[in-house]
Parts: structure tokens; C-alpha cells; sequence
């Protein structure tokens, strides 16, 4: 297969869309996480802890997200770098490693969103304890 400078540029937009999604992710998480703890402050609940603890977990895997989504970034402008200036080979194993690298990025994007669900699940349990 040829490599050439267009292609680690193609992940260029894929990987920028991402990291704006996950920073979107981390805001919308850090807001929430401070309207729970003014909550927390004025009446303690255990579902409120509960809830905290899920946003942190959360709040790590987004920030696993970013640095791989980074890292593969980073690596697709030194896999071009080099194919501009001869290492092929190199080049290859770099663009290899920032596909594997984004892969990451999504696989923790898609366990980060299957423990958003047990958050909502904590959330909902109020409302089956107040039935």
C-alpha cells in the first residue's frame, strides 16, 4: 500500500470532530458535577454521592479519550513529517500506531457512554423508591 500525505491528512477533520465532542462531554460532565455538589451541599443524599463518584469515573475516561484522540493527532503530523521526509517505512508504522491509538480513543468513548447509563440508571432510582 502507498502512503502518501493525504492520507494520515484525511483523519485530520475526524479526529479534530472528536476532540471537540470530548471536550463538549467534559464540560457538560464538570457543570453537572458542580450542580450535584452545591445539591450535596444543601441536602446530603446517597444517590448524589453515587452520582458523583460515576461523573469522576467518567471525567477519567474522557480525559483517556482526549490523550489518545491527542496522541493520534500528534502522530498523524509526525507520520507526515516523515513521509516528507523519506521514511516510509517509519511513516507507516507511525500511521499504523495513530490508527491504533484513535481506535482506543473510541473504544473508551464507547465504555464511557455505557457508564453514562448506569449514571441515569442511579438517577431513575429515585423515582422507583418515591413510587
Amino acid at each position: 500500500m502507498d502512503l502518501t500525505l493525504s492520507t494520515p491528512a484525511l483523519l485530520f477533520p475526524t479526529i479534530s470532530l472528536l476532540l471537540l465532542a470530548y471536550t463538549n462531554r467534559f464540560l457538560a460532565l464538570a457543570a453537572l458535577i458542580r450542580s450535584l455538589h452545591a445539591q450535596y451541599k444543601e441536602a446530603s443524599h446517597k444517590t448524589i454521592i453515587s452520582q458523583i463518584e460515576n461523573l469522576r469515573h467518567r471525567l477519567v475516561m474522557i480525559r483517556y479519550m482526549q490523550a489518545f484522540g491527542i496522541s493520534s493527532l500528534f502522530l498523524c503530523v509526525l507520520c507526515m513529517l516523515l513521509l516528507f521526509a523519506g521514511y516510509i517505512m517509519a511513516a507507516k508504522a507511525i500511521f499504523v500506531t495513530s490508527l491504533c491509538l484513535l481506535m482506543g480513543s473510541l473504544g473508551f468513548s464507547l465504555t464511557e457512554i455505557q457508564v453514562s447509563m448506569n449514571a441515569l440508571k442511579i438517577l431513575l432510582s429515585d423515582l422507583d423508591h418515591s413510587a
